[in-house]
């Protein structure tokens, strides 16, 4: 492979601890009760997208839950971590003068910049970087990884795309590429069977080059 396509929550960093108690906590202010199975496929696509899958269909409630969940998660940061083994798997990559690295995330711009690219050494890794702020189509919809690989100009049979959820999964079918599914770091690991690559450990990746 040349072009690695990664999603971020759940599959370069850990960021479960900071975004689900934070999430429960606001829709249960909002007088709703997500079950275990909502909150965990909230993950792997936009906020908004999160909320409505949970069933808040009202707009401006909507948009006053993502505001609050927001804010009630940035002071959880701190119990964010990086993967272990994904720096040391990155740097490697990094050393293949054909590899590119790229990031396709369902994260705002602001969030993505202020609690991944810059605060973390391996966010000065990647070449090319598509939020959800950069298309109008959001995970599962292939568009944010198509636009990734656009960045890099690498087509469809060099390109695999890593996440940890059924979205990434399903986004990378409509995009035609291949999916490697972040064992590490999932929540879903039933519905990855058909991942092209079950991928235990990040040092799985370099297989694959």
């Amino acid at each position: 492979m040349k072009n690695f396509i990664f999603d971020v929550d759940g599959t370069l960093i850990d960021t479960r601890e900071m975004y689900v108690p934070a999430l429960q906590q606001t829709l249960e202010n909002h007088g709703y009760a997500p079950t275990e199975d909502e909150l965990n496929h909230s993950f792997g696509i936009s906020g908004d997208d999160a909320l409505k899958l949970i069933g808040v269909t009202d707009d401006d409630l909507r948009h006053t839950i993502f505001d609050e969940w927001a804010q009630l998660s940035a002071k959880n940061i701190d119990r964010v971590s990086v993967y272990a083994g994904i720096e040391e798997v990155l740097m490697k990559l990094k050393t293949y003068e054909q590899v590119k690295l790229v990031v396709a995330t369902s994260k705002t711009t602001q969030d993505y910049e202020e609690g991944f690219k810059f605060r973390y050494k391996i966010g000065q890794l990647f070449d090319a970087y598509v939020t959800a702020d950069d298309t109008v189509a959001h995970k599962p919809n292939p568009a944010p990884i198509l636009a990734g690989m656009a960045k890099v100009d690498v087509g469809v049979n060099n390109s695999i795309y890593i996440g940890d959820t059924v979205h990434d999964l399903k986004a990378a079918r409509a995009a035609k590429i291949k999916f490697g599914a972040a064992m590490w770091g999932t929540t879903q690991a039933d519905k990855l069977v058909d991942a092209d690559y079950l991928l235990n450990e990040p040092s799985d990746l370099l297989k694959l080059v």
